[in-house]
């Protein structure tokens, strides 16, 4: 990413990832259709949709270690020191497996809290507590995955972890259909579903690490925990994990106040809602991705003007096709939401026309805070998410459902105004600082 055509980089590096994001946010919405569909029970569907944000708060976490990870070795990989590079690799993988046995612990100890806080209703919890717990039991899939993914992207390659995600998620598919549709197993299919097409990738992904001829080939036999490295880590990743696990965290606080409208109403609503929710966000996640690497890697090799047109290039394409994918969503809400489940096409439309408008602003965010994390600024867009994700949304949803109104309308807004907020900030902030006072690893 060093040389040649900037524009052809940036496509050819989030394409693949954007088309991977796609299929790995198959997984949910597959669970959520084949439920919505063939389920037994509406209780099933809503269970599905409402542990979303206790699953995202741990791998949020982690995700933001493996973007710490993936700026270190881009940067090494950029700067062409390819010893720093193997160091890196196999110190994030020995992170990985010890983090997967506490991810494990921890998901499985805190089900209960989670369903309290969440305010999930009696005859949801049975439904959620089953999902949950075979989820975190096979939590160690995904996480491998997405570190040995990550590995991939951070020096270049965003295809093979894209084909490996085409595998598990037709893979996926197929399971959810055959558990829930023909043997009729409900909540327990779809977990196990997921659970086995994550290992999968995990393992496709490992064994493409342990084949490539490059830098960033793995061996069990240097497996190591570097403090130096560990260090170069956790400095780069640690401020974006803990944000997104506190953001995360504030979600359970909101998903409960969704739930307790009308005695659970519009639980179903915005469960259709967040699976459409999600093609939305992909272009943002797929660019804002691509943007940390480029910048990482030309920073890597003090070439901060090209970096500066990465930046640029990208927050034009993210806007862009965020607009295109925007309109037709607006139009056709009430059958995208009926796809999923016919009887939560009232809220799930509002909630979709409501909150579709605001995405430019998300996007916006995503490009400039993985821009920030790409420079180094790691901790800067850690307290611009915390600040407009976390406390934000915590003091709005208290003062709005206390003292203005506890309806749909008002409770989804704490979304979309926290992303306008974010957008403004972390703009400002990269445009005057950003570049300016990049951070390069020594």
């Amino acid at each position: 990413m060093t040389e040649g055509s900037v524009l052809r980089h940036l496509l050819v590096f989030a394409v693949p990832l954007l088309l991977g994001n796609l299929f790995q946010m198959l997984y949910n919405t597959v669970d959520a259709w084949v439920l919505g569909n063939f389920a037994d029970s509406s209780a099933a569907f809503d269970a599905v949709g409402s542990v979303g944000p206790m699953v995202n708060m741990l791998i949020g976490f982690f995700s933001g270690l493996s973007i710490g990870a993936g700026v270190v070795i881009s940067q090494y990989f950029g700067a062409g020191r390819y010893d720093k590079v193997r160091t890196t690799v196999h110190t994030t993988v020995s992170l990985t497996a010890i983090l997967s046995v506490l991810f494990t612990v921890i998901g499985l100890l805190f089900i209960p809290v989670f369903l309290k806080f969440s305010n999930i209703p009696d005859h949801v919890a049975p439904y959620a507590t089953q999902y949950l717990t075979i989820y975190f039991c096979g939590i160690a899939g995904l996480l491998f995955y997405n570190m040995g993914a990550g590995i991939l992207r951070a020096v270049g390659d965003s295809t093979k972890p894209f084909l490996f995600l085409v595998v598990s998620s037709i893979l996926h598919t197929v399971l959810d259909v055959l558990f829930v549709a023909v043997l009729r197993l409900g909540v327990f299919g779809v977990a196990i579903s997921t659970v086995v097409t994550q290992a999968l990738s995990a393992l496709l992904v490992f064994i493409c690490l342990m084949r490539t001829k490059s830098c960033v080939h793995f061996s069990f036999r240097w497996l190591c925990l570097d403090r130096e490295h560990l260090k170069q880590i956790f400095a780069f990743g640690f401020p974006t994990a803990l944000q997104a696990a506190l953001t995360n965290f504030t979600n359970i606080f909101s998903q409960s106040y969704i739930n307790a409208i009308e005695g659970g109403a519009a639980m179903g609503g915005w469960t259709a809602y967040s699976k459409i929710d999600q093609v939305l966000i992909l272009p943002a996640q797929a660019l804002a991705a691509s943007t940390s690497t480029f910048l990482s890697q030309n920073i890597g090799k003090h070439q901060f003007a090209r970096a500066k047109r990465g930046f640029a290039y990208s927050m034009l394409i993210v806007l862009s096709i965020t607009v295109v994918l925007m309109i037709p969503i607006l139009i056709f809400a009430p059958a995208l939401v009926g796809f999923f489940n016919r009887d939560a096409i009232e809220y799930g439309t509002l909630f979709l026309r409501l909150i579709s408008p605001f995405y430019l602003f998300y996007a916006v965010n995503q490009v400039c805070g993985n821009a920030l994390i790409g420079t180094g600024h790691g901790k800067v867009n850690m307290f611009v998410s915390i600040g407009c994700f976390a406390v934000y949304r915590l003091i709005y949803l208290y003062v709005v459902s206390n003292f203005i109104s506890n309806e749909a309308v008002p409770i989804a807004l704490s979304y979309p105004t926290g992303w306008v907020i974010a957008a403004v900030i972390s703009m400002v902030y990269f445009c005057c600082k950003g570049l300016k006072k990049a951070k390069v690893v020594e």
